[in-house]
């Protein structure tokens, strides 16, 4: 063996013979010490997924499954054909209702296009029937940028336009956290939404100023902390499938003493200002 593969095998064996003694005292280290956060949390519930990441997981509302709309209200003059609702007259409002929750929508421009602007493949999702965001043929269509596929109404465009051809299926995956209000109806904290437009992050936990009105600023009136979520004719056939609702409960914990450190060799635990 020469002596230059010698050192170089030398030199490896020494660094694996570092990082097991690293590897070993940070193992050693883990075992001697450990951080309790003092909080005895419940454990989560189960939730089956969907065998897809778009169908409804086992927890879900499920308010179309291409059957009927008899879960809305004025569903009945709306079309439903080949497991399709195609858009018709008046909006429909679901007959459940939500607060905080999570939504997924199906939907379809017409095709071929016609129109242009805010007159091509028209209409809405209302969360809460109150706060919109916006469905719109956005492909290759100019319109003011906060009204385009994906915007808050009036409030602000989507970060990006990620909108399929007409005719082809776009999906909205909507994380909403409804605005909560004060016995004497002023604000305690504003509506947020996170929104996914076929697979691609459109609203990042967007703070909302208001309802989402064409013809003045927006506001926050009281309203209940559960309501109808609809979808809007405006007078264009977009289509529509698979839209169910998961209501959002977030886990909460008891504590049960402050944080501390406990010694894994002796058991003795050091507790942290909160």
């Amino acid at each position: 063996m020469s002596r230059a593969i010698a050192d170089s095998s030398s030199a490896r064996f020494g660094f694996w013979a570092i990082l097991g003694v690293l590897l070993a005292a940070s193992v050693s280290d883990a075992q001697a010490a450990e951080y309790l956060t003092g909080i005895k949390w419940p454990e989560p519930k189960i939730v089956t997924p969907g065998e897809e990441n778009r169908l409804p997981p086992a927890d879900a509302t499920v308010l179309f499954d291409g059957k009927d709309l008899s879960r809305w209200e004025n569903g009945e003059n709306w079309t439903v054909r080949d497991g399709i609702a195609l858009a018709g007259k008046g909006y429909i409002v679901s007959k459940d209702k939500f607060g905080d929750c999570q939504v997924h929508v199906e939907w379809s421009a017409p095709t071929p296009p016609e129109g242009e602007g805010q007159g091509r493949g028209n209409s809405g999702l209302f969360l809460m029937g109150i706060y919109e965001i916006q469905i719109l043929d956005s492909y290759v269509n100019k319109t003011y940028f906060d009204g385009q596929a994906g915007a808050i109404y009036k409030q602000t465009p989507p970060m990006v336009n990620a909108t399929r051809p007409p005719g082809e299926w776009n999906t909205y995956d909507v994380f909403w956290t409804r605005p909560r209000f004060a016995e004497d109806g002023s604000l305690q904290s504003p509506a947020y939404i996170t929104a996914v437009h076929n697979g691609v992050l459109i609203l990042n936990h967007f703070e909302l100023l208001g309802d989402t009105p064409y013809h003045r600023p927006p506001e926050y009136k009281q309203h209940d902390d559960q309501l109808p979520i609809s979808l809007q004719d405006h007078g264009n056939p977009v289509a529509f499938r698979n839209i169910w609702v998961r209501e959002i409960e977030p886990i909460v914990g008891k504590r049960t003493s402050a944080p501390y450190i406990r010694d894994g060799e002796t058991g003795k635990k050091t507790f942290l200002k909160e």
